[in-house]
């Protein structure tokens, strides 16, 4: 996996949606705040489309945003388990004056359980809401034996370096927004549009690694 490659086709594909169009890059500032629009074009992306989509069919976007954000909420069912087996107990054991270590305890041993479920869930929700995307079918989005075949082809190996690289640029890219956010009077300005610029970057990289696998033979 050329992860050079990918991060400098992620950057092209970010630019040529925004650089220039500056109408759409308004536009795309808007969809984040009414947020299941911006995650509807995140669709588009995942679905393949090169170049970068246009900002057009707002409903179909709004529909396709809800959905992704339902498979999201789905996905997150396991970690809302761990939570209300582990945490809020151990919420309930403090607020009643109960015994504090074993409530820390409690607690400490959840937010492992929930940092690992988490982490699993990531790893195949990641291959399933581009399988969503690629075929248009949400049961496609939970097909674990493909996702996991799927991952399986990519290689475990470099599919989890992939997202160590992209979580690496994340932080790098936290920094850099958070050291424009705090030029006076333009700097909050600057960061809303630097957000979906991000968001296109991530969604390609991610398209990317999900068509890195061998095509069937």
């Amino acid at each position: 996996m050329d992860y050079g490659n990918m991060l400098s086709d992620s950057f092209g594909y970010t630019k040529d949606a925004v650089w220039g169009k500056w109408v759409q890059w308004i536009l795309l500032v808007i969809s984040t705040i009414i947020f299941p629009v911006i995650m509807g074009y995140m669709v588009r992306i995942y679905s393949g489309v090169k170049p970068a989509p246009e900002l057009k069919g707002w409903v179909g976007l709004f529909i396709d945003g809800l959905k992704l954000l339902i498979i999201g909420l789905i996905y997150a069912i396991p970690v809302f388990i761990v939570m209300a087996i582990f945490i809020i107990p151990a919420i309930a054991i403090t607020g009643s004056n109960g015994d504090s270590m074993l409530a820390l305890g409690s607690m400490g041993i959840g937010l492992l359980v929930m940092i690992i479920v988490a982490i699993i869930i990531s790893l195949v929700s990641a291959i399933g809401v581009i399988r969503f995307a690629q075929t248009g079918s949400m049961g496609q989005a939970f097909a674990f034996g493909a996702i996991l075949e799927h991952i399986g082809k990519i290689g475990w190996g470099s599919y989890i370096i992939a997202l160590i690289v992209l979580w690496i640029v994340g932080v790098v890219f936290s920094i850099i927004v958070s050291a424009l956010g705090a030029i006076p009077i333009v700097g909050w300005l600057i960061a809303i549009f630097l957000y979906p610029a991000w968001t296109i970057f991530t969604a390609r990289y991610m398209t990317l690694i999900y068509e890195s696998a061998p095509a069937p033979a």
